[in-house]
């Protein structure tokens, strides 16, 4: 459940006046965004408990709203839904995919006023092309059980399809057809005609007879919405990203206990060549963990902890980032921002946003679960000359873990 964004401002957009303007809540530093509106936040929420929320933070007057959509949406008694899992902008929608509620609530980036309400089971995360958004589904897939008196945990009923990508047309917000991808598949990226599907098998891990991860990326060709290759990388994939030049990024979150997170990646144009980020790139061990990530134009930015293993740690973690500078010579770029975080980092974006004068603003914004059952918070760092420094922090909803910018 660790939480991706992609936040980039880079286009013009006339100015709409918003319902949602009259809505208060907590005011932060002032950030340099240009004509970016609003950064949501997607609160996840406890599963089975009902309790995502959405927040966003307005830039005009710098206001961070808390559970905006319920606010704005008082009649839909539910909310927003049980656990939020991804968001996405596109145009002035915002996608957001409720997996243990079945839906893919599509909203006004305006004003988070309800459009649609789409079903799709157990759905994971979205992208999208010029026509279709695409939604990866662990179609029902389930492994529940319980512990007996020593302590042995035994699965009681579960049930292990393979997952699917549901595509949905923008226009008509109707489910236009499903392909069936590998064992519950959760982050998906498009480029260049082709959707990279990254497969966890988190169920297939808890049954036999196997009890294994999936360890593949499922490459589908889009116009004709079929998957053309199959890729191994590593086990329990969980996000996948395109530099939008051909480099296809993968996260893992291993296994738990002697299989790292990691970032790997590979070319489109020569997928079954799969690296490491960090071995033979400036770091010559390769262990760089990655708790929590996202990507912004060319480059990925992580959160990782040495000690991810160590159950009982009040862990550190620190800040990298990592792109391909040469793809002739397959060389990479690594940078480690000399600044740690404390916490329980959930969730990650970059805001990369030219300001006025020619000057360029980054910010990293972090939303820390605590304790994943209480309010959490987001906090935002400005990049200065290598360094991260704090400049402001909010309470949130539970669970903050998913960002998108309009």
């Amino acid at each position: 459940m660790l939480g991706v964004a992609l936040l980039s401002v880079a286009c013009n957009k006339d100015w709409i006046p918003s319902k949602d303007k009259g809505l208060e809540g907590q005011n932060v530093k002032k950030m340099a965004v240009g004509t970016a509106s609003k950064l949501f936040v997607l609160n996840e929420g406890g599963m089975g408990s009902n309790n995502s929320t959405l927040d966003f933070l307005r830039f005009s007057d710098s206001t961070y709203v808390n559970g905006a959509f319920k606010k704005m949406n008082p009649d839909i008694a539910a909310g927003l839904g049980d656990v939020g899992n991804d968001i996405a902008v596109k145009g002035n929608e915002v996608w957001i995919v409720v997996n243990n509620s079945g839906l893919v609530e599509v909203i006004s980036a305006i004003d988070e006023s309800e459009i649609a309400a789409i079903p799709v089971p157990t759905p994971r995360y979205v992208a999208f092309d010029s026509k279709y958004a695409y939604v990866t589904s662990w179609a029902g897939a389930h492994a529940t059980g319980s512990y007996d008196a020593s302590g042995n945990y035994t699965v009681t009923d579960s049930s292990n399809p393979k997952g699917q990508v549901y595509r949905i047309n923008m226009s008509s917000k109707k489910v236009e057809g499903t392909v069936e991808v590998g064992y519950q598949p959760e982050g998906i990226a498009y480029y260049n005609g082709k959707l990279y599907v990254a497969n966890s098998g988190g169920i297939s891990s808890q049954l036999p007879p196997s009890y294994s991860y999936d360890n593949t990326v499922s490459i589908i060709d889009a116009a004709s919405f079929k998957v053309e290759q199959t890729v191994e990388v590593e086990v329990n994939l969980k996000n996948v990203y395109s530099s939008g030049d051909g480099v296809i990024y993968v996260t893992t979150l291993g296994n738990y206990w002697n299989v790292h997170t990691g970032l790997y990646y590979f070319y489109a144009d020569n997928p079954t060549v799969v690296r490491k980020a960090g071995v033979n790139q400036q770091e010559p061990s390769g262990d760089l963990q990655v708790s929590c990530s996202c990507v912004c134009g060319d480059t990925v930015y992580c959160v990782g902890t040495a000690d991810e293993f160590d159950w009982s740690a009040s862990h550190t973690y620190y800040v990298w980032a990592f792109k391909i500078v040469d793809k002739s010579i397959d060389r990479g770029a690594i940078i480690k921002y000399p600044h740690e975080l404390k916490g329980t980092p959930y969730g990650l974006a970059l805001v990369d946003s030219p300001s006025t004068g020619g000057i360029t603003y980054h910010y990293l914004v972090v939303g820390d679960a605590g304790d994943y059952f209480n309010p959490g918070t987001v906090s935002c760092f400005e990049f200065d000359f290598g360094s991260l420094q704090r400049i402001w922090s909010v309470t949130a909803g539970v669970c903050p873990g998913h960002f998108a910018i309009w």
